[in-house]
């Protein structure tokens, strides 16, 4: 694969951020899309990339990021669906309003992510991967943000089903307690952002015949 080309969205911060500057150093081509510009102009003007205002949450914010990796490089080879955020626990905390914006863009924006770049990527016989969480393995007590990581964990099952014999590549990274922008306060104990761009990078090396479909990590010190 000739000067591949990475697409990260939720690429201005933590684990985005993160799995760009590998992917540079890599030797990939890099797509870096988010609603934060200020941030995501910073970190395409230090990696060399090609900056993409997107709201995953906006079909037509899709269609122009897509079609932007296309003029600019002819070719998609990786994307990782990576925008998203949280909201405290329990049904009578955070506001309809927060709600509404997270399961939009945890779970119709990755599957709008996917609509929008799975073309290209078939064509490359390429890979995708999904941020999902531990939350999408095991339930947490009032949590509306473990049920849109339950759907991304199903999402990306069904995708890799939908393309199996392809030659397209699926890999749901599912991350335990992670020190990012995520928390108002920072965790003790928890896993960096380097550390979940470490895991895409190990899926996304493996020879083309191997298919990591899923990495679950957690920190040492995390039970569940």
């Amino acid at each position: 694969m000739a000067d591949p080309v990475f697409l990260i969205t939720g690429a201005s911060s933590g684990i985005g951020a993160a799995t760009a500057r590998h992917a540079a150093r890599e030797g990939y081509r890099l797509v870096l899309a988010a609603r934060s510009q200020d941030r995501l102009r910073t970190l395409a003007d230090e990696l060399g990339g090609l900056a993409v205002a997107c709201d995953v949450t906006s079909w037509e914010d899709q269609q122009r990021m897509a079609a932007a990796v296309l003029d600019e490089f002819g070719r998609l080879d990786v994307v990782f669906a990576n925008a998203g955020f949280g909201a405290p626990r329990g049904f009578l905390e955070s506001t309809p309003e927060h709600w509404r914006e997270m399961v939009l863009t945890n779970v119709y924006g990755a599957a709008l992510t996917i609509r929008a770049t799975l073309p290209a990527v078939r064509e490359a016989r390429g890979h995708v991967l999904l941020t999902g969480s531990v939350a999408g393995r095991r339930a947490l007590p009032g949590s509306l943000y473990s049920a849109t990581k339950w759907a991304v964990t199903a999402m990306g099952e069904s995708l890799r089903l939908e393309v199996d014999g392809s030659g397209v590549r699926v890999t749901l990274i599912e991350p335990g307690m992670v020190d990012t922008p995520f928390f108002d306060n920072r965790p003790q104990g928890a896993l960096e952002a380097d550390d979940i761009a470490r895991a895409v990078m190990f899926a996304v090396q493996q020879p083309r015949h191997v298919d990591v479909n899923e990495i679950l990590v957690r920190p040492t010190a995390q039970s569940g």
